[in-house]
């Protein structure tokens, strides 16, 4: 009986936060880092699956550069990266495409009908969802110290977010999950940091949340202390720390995405710990939750 009460207080604690989250739209960033963790992969979209049950309309974008290279590595390519951008040449969006939307999507969605959700995965091209242009990395010359602009293949930068597609796939309470391939020039396929597509889908949406779930604790202001872990951190806050080295690497792709969308009224950002079980739940149900939300 006591275990049957406690379980009964849980819920009735989390009611509050039931009730102001109901019918609002939560992006969540799904990638290789997070579904890496001890256990909690299944744990996350059983996560996404409760809350779409209660009411919430959560959208699942995810990545998959793990898998990527892996499957390059296979066929003898080297992946190369240039400010965190996948050079991606015809071949490798062939692999691009056929991993996210062939293999990865597809896990994913059977994982979520598994625990009962309803759900659909699509691509960024379905129904032009994501519409981009050919993006150019601007790169310093060694010698001159010039910018330049170098061609990096078929990466997108989006320029429009199709959200009727997705809208109706939320009010039918239907899951939608996301490959990040973009429709490009002349309805070619474009990859997408997967990172700046949540940003950009979760502004278009005007979400109440927009989720990052990694494989760190959160943000913090010395990468080697896990006491240091920030629970809030103020957009002002920020380019000092990517000057002082505590942003850097994988994470600047997030917090920026974090910043637009926050800048373009999204309610709040979060960068949480995919590893630990029911992350989604702890971080937006409870008080204390279990990263680093970026607020203004």
């Amino acid at each position: 009986m006591k275990d049957s009460i406690a379980k009964a207080a849980v819920l009735i604690k989390a009611l509050p936060y039931i009730q102001s989250f109901k019918d609002k739209i939560v992006v969540i960033k799904y990638g290789g880092s997070a579904m890496a963790g001890d256990g909690s992969p299944d744990t996350i979209l059983q996560d996404v699956v409760f809350m779409a049950t209660v009411g919430m309309r959560p959208v699942i974008v995810h990545g998959g550069g793990k898998e990527i290279s892996r499957r390059m590595a296979e066929v003898g390519m080297t992946p190369k990266f240039v400010h965190g951008l996948r050079a991606t040449d015809e071949r490798a969006m062939e692999i691009v495409e056929d991993t996210l939307f062939g293999e990865v999507n597809r896990g994913i969605v059977r994982a979520v009908e598994k625990f009962g959700g309803s759900v659909l995965g699509v691509s960024g091209k379905n129904a032009g969802i994501l519409h981009v242009r050919k993006h150019m990395a601007l790169v310093e010359d060694e010698d001159s110290g010039a910018v330049k602009k170098v061609d990096i293949g078929f990466v997108g930068k989006v320029e429009r977010v199709e959200v009727k597609p997705i809208l109706t796939l939320c009010e039918a309470g239907i899951i939608p999950v996301i490959a990040p391939i973009g429709l490009g020039p002349e309805g070619r396929s474009y990859n997408v940091n997967a990172d700046t597509a949540a940003g950009e889908i979760a502004i278009a949406l005007r979400s109440e949340k927009l989720v990052f779930l990694t494989d760190v604790h959160g943000i913090m202001r010395d990468p080697d202390d896990p006491g240091s872990l920030l629970s809030t951190l103020h957009v002002d806050s920020v380019d000092a720390m990517i000057s002082e080295g505590a942003i850097h690497g994988g994470m600047i792709p997030k917090v920026g995405a974090c910043l637009n969308a926050v800048k373009a009224d999204v309610h709040k950002t979060h960068i949480i710990d995919g590893r630990i079980p029911h992350a989604l739940l702890l971080e937006i149900f409870t008080d204390e939750g279990v990263g680093t939300q970026i607020v203004r």
